[in-house]
């Protein structure tokens, strides 16, 4: 039997095949059935050529919801028709990151579809340490539990008190996972973007009170939100170099920015500004088993709706036809589920 597959076989060509299975499973493996694929920021990024750490060809694919199919004998969590989350970043679990429970900046992560073959495909086989089980959440939610666990992971780094003022600058589904783990927070959200149609989205389905368009006039429209002080935290969540620079203008005294997004090339500040405010600068990579514990609580206990984030839904043989025009501003994107 061989495997229905979508592989990225250079940026712009989607091609669909079939692959061989993977059936040597060990004890600590599982071989997993695909049902939801969730298309993101990254997938989009790696068709155009533009994604930082990938090669080609690749099968993409690591916002997963899926259902184990067979499980390795240490598997006594698991059973088959478990639906299970997948917590796509393969570590190696003795580095220095890891020894310290950072097993998101692994020294040598591989994260599926990225820098190793991911889900787009029929059957998978992950690690059990990977799969997050929930007997409540639909296929559907379980496929946006990493995304959302983006949001989760850059917000605990931040450390938000309730009632200060968090900017965050790019409203795609990483900035809204990031507004959405800020607002459970308590933080008074600000947002930010270029797109007036992402503002509007952020208005109207995460009540955001303070949706700014990004420019000339940003820093005093930050100061009149805030009666002069501005954001103590700031998060920037475009991937784009010039917002992520300009992102430093933005904090306040003894503020921190958070750098969520991802760019090819170097970014740099003005240190004495940076010095005279004393400002923290974290970055914030991936996730952690942590945060999908966190996500899948919060979304089993009703305090996160995912509907408004789907905005496409697609079967898995028709993704090559339809991936290519997600990309246009006029399809108002922000998530794709595939439907395997």
């Amino acid at each position: 039997m061989t495997v229905k597959t979508i592989i990225l076989t250079e940026p712009g060509q989607l091609a669909l095949t079939r692959t061989a299975p993977s059936d040597d499973l060990s004890a600590d493996e599982a071989i997993v059935r695909v049902r939801r694929i969730g298309i993101c920021g990254t997938d989009l990024h790696a068709f155009k050529g533009e994604q930082p750490f990938f090669s080609y060809p690749r099968i993409l694919g690591h916002e997963l919801g899926v259902e184990v199919a067979s499980a390795g004998k240490n598997a006594l969590d698991f059973k088959p028709g478990d639906r299970c989350a997948v917590e796509p970043y393969l570590s190696c679990g003795h580095c220095i990151a890891c020894r310290r429970g950072k097993t998101n900046c692994c020294v040598g992560l591989q994260c599926l579809g990225v820098h190793t073959d991911g889900g787009m495909r029929e059957w998978i086989k992950v690690p059990l340490a990977k799969l997050h089980r929930s007997d409540r959440l639909s296929l559907d939610q379980l496929a946006l539990v990493e995304p959302l666990c983006i949001g989760a992971h850059a917000v605990a780094r931040a450390q938000i008190e309730t009632g200060e003022f968090a900017l965050v600058i790019g409203a795609g589904p990483i900035g809204l996972s990031v507004i959405q783990f800020a607002q459970l927070a308590g933080a008074q959200l600000i947002v930010m973007d270029v797109n007036e149609e992402r503002l509007r989205f952020a208005r109207q389905h995460f009540d955001i009170e303070f949706a700014l368009a990004a420019g000339n006039e940003a820093v005093e429209q930050l100061r009149d939100v805030t009666t002069g002080d501005m954001p103590t935290a700031v998060f920037d969540a475009t991937g784009n170099l010039r917002s992520m620079e300009v992102a430093f203008d933005f904090v306040a005294h003894g503020g921190r920015l958070v750098l969520v997004g991802l760019v090819q090339g170097s970014v740099s500040f003005r240190d004495q500004d940076a010095h005279r405010r004393e400002l923290t600068l974290l970055r914030s990579r991936n996730a952690t088993a942590s945060d999908f514990r966190t996500v899948i609580h919060r979304l089993e206990s009703g305090k996160i709706d995912i509907r408004p984030w789907i905005t496409h839904r697609v079967s898995f043989d028709d993704v090559i036809t339809q991936f290519h025009e997600w990309l246009s501003p006029k399809a108002r994107f922000i998530k794709a589920l595939v439907e395997v």
